[in-house]
């Protein structure tokens, strides 16, 4: 994953989001609310106000929306700064309309808040605190500096300096916490929905690997024959040439190289991977091919094989989900990137449960991260024993993540613990000290039984992309 799509997930770019049409049909809208207050208040109620400024600044929203209208296509995704405008824009014209209205003597002066949560929601924090800062700034100056309301009969509304305090405090108070709010809530469902798109991504990419293995696999199979053929032939051309050296070398040279691509066809790719045969193996099986590319990065992966006590079966054979692999696989490299020597993986399996259990014997989950486990984008500041001990992690805190959603798709329950809080005073783990991670399956659901979800027999299809 580059840098390109990094910032893709984490929503760089969010408030580029936003098209023209969305800002403009809003805007209609609140024009609309705002020409029906000044109509009731003037048939309704009798209101003397200045009509007229009260429309031209109304009017202000109506001709903006035209020139954005005329300006661009309604297509158009307005830029960060070009959203900043438009919230500030409103604003703006908000609280001039609230001055010419009676200030915060007028009810609706709660509205303020409004262009603060559409920020929140849409925006960058520094937009966000921006916004916030001008909408109490304008409240402020609302409170001292406005027209009167002033019905029919000359008589001026108002109420008590106290009341306007108050609705001063509330307005202030409604633009942190709902700004905050508005925020926090935006920007969890933001992560959530970049880190469900990673894990698409990273999905896609290991059934990308795992078809590409297949077709692999079918060339190796399908090039068997030729090649043992080649390599036939030129044995025994090489066993008759013995009185022709030159030819004698040629034929020793085309039988080195059908061995050479034999050996590049089984270092590309498994034998029979996609073959319909191998969409099942035994558990012990699944969880080696998972750990593989990190066997050779300076720790030591230790497998155990056993049947839950009172248990005597065979283990099972289990699917071959991409799903499944690549999970297991995020698992065991967390536990790589964190251990000091070691890493065990434990495969268990019972009449109802099928379970993996990775330990290493690093210094485990930090008890301010362990109980947001599994949560996209949990990431702390790393200190310099961080970056000594886990030198290649760069990572965006979404490894486990993305483990946690694949294997519970695939039916798993995970658990997150530490060595010495799972197991303590027991001897046998005692080397074990980091984390503990445990995923248990439910047999039904990962197991390939005949009939139910085992993968059907027959001919191998073609791949196709």
């Amino acid at each position: 994953m580059n840098d390109t799509d990094l910032g893709l997930l984490k929503g760089q770019q969010r408030g580029n989001w936003i098209r023209l049409r969305t800002t403009i049909l809003l805007r209609w809208g609140a024009i609309a609310g705002q020409l029906s207050a000044l109509f009731v208040a003037y048939q309704v109620f009798g209101l003397k106000l200045e009509y007229g400024l009260c429309l031209l600044v109304v009017g202000t929203s109506v001709l903006s929306n035209l020139v954005w209208m005329l300006a661009f296509p309604e297509s158009k995704r307005l830029t960060e700064g070009e959203n900043q405008m438009m919230v500030l824009f409103d604003l703006v014209q908000l609280a001039l309309l609230l001055y010419l209205t009676g200030g915060l003597h007028n009810p609706f002066s709660i509205l303020i808040v409004g262009p603060v949560t559409v920020s929140a929601a849409a925006l960058t924090a520094r937009s966000t605190l921006f916004t916030a800062i001008a909408a109490i700034i304008a409240v402020t100056v609302l409170a001292r500096f406005h027209l009167p309301l002033t019905t029919a009969t000359g008589d001026e509304l108002e109420v008590a300096d106290l009341f306007v305090f108050g609705n001063w405090l509330a307005i202030v108070i409604a633009v942190i916490f709902l700004g905050v709010y508005s925020r926090w809530i935006a920007s969890e469902m933001h992560n959530m929905s970049d880190a469900l798109q990673a894990t698409q991504m990273a999905l896609a990419r290991e059934q990308k690997l795992t078809d590409l293995g297949g077709v692999v696999a079918a060339a190796a199979h399908e090039l068997g024959t030729p090649l043992a053929t080649i390599k036939l032939a030129s044995s025994e051309l090489f066993e008759e040439l013995e009185d022709r050296p030159d030819l004698r070398e040629d034929a020793g040279l085309i039988r080195e190289q059908a061995d050479r691509c034999r050996d590049i066809l089984r270092s590309m790719g498994r034998a029979g991977k996609d073959d319909l045969q191998m969409r099942q193996a035994p558990l012990t099986a699944v969880v080696e091919e998972a750990a593989e590319p990190h066997r050779d990065r300076g720790k030591i992966i230790h497998f155990e094989e056993a049947p839950i006590a009172g248990h005597d079966g065979p283990q099972p054979l289990i699917l071959r989900q991409p799903e499944v692999i690549h999970g297991l696989r995020n698992l065991v490299q967390n536990a790589v990137d964190f251990a000091r020597g070691n890493v065990w993986v434990e495969c268990q399996w019972g009449t109802d449960t099928v379970s993996v259990r990775i330990m290493d014997d690093g210094r485990g989950y930090s008890p301010q991260v362990i109980g947001r486990i599994g949560d996209p984008f949990v990431r702390r500041r790393r200190t310099p024993v961080d970056t000594r001990q886990r030198p290649e992690y760069e990572g965006m805190g979404l490894g486990l993540f993305i483990a946690k959603t694949l294997l519970e798709r695939s039916g798993a329950e995970l658990s997150f613990a530490n060595g010495p809080d799972r197991y303590p005073g027991d001897i046998a783990f005692a080397a074990r000290t980091g984390a503990v991670i445990e995923v248990v399956w439910p047999r039904s659901k990962i197991e390939a039984r005949p009939g139910i979800n085992a993968p059907a027999f027959g001919k191998n299809q073609p791949i196709t992309a």
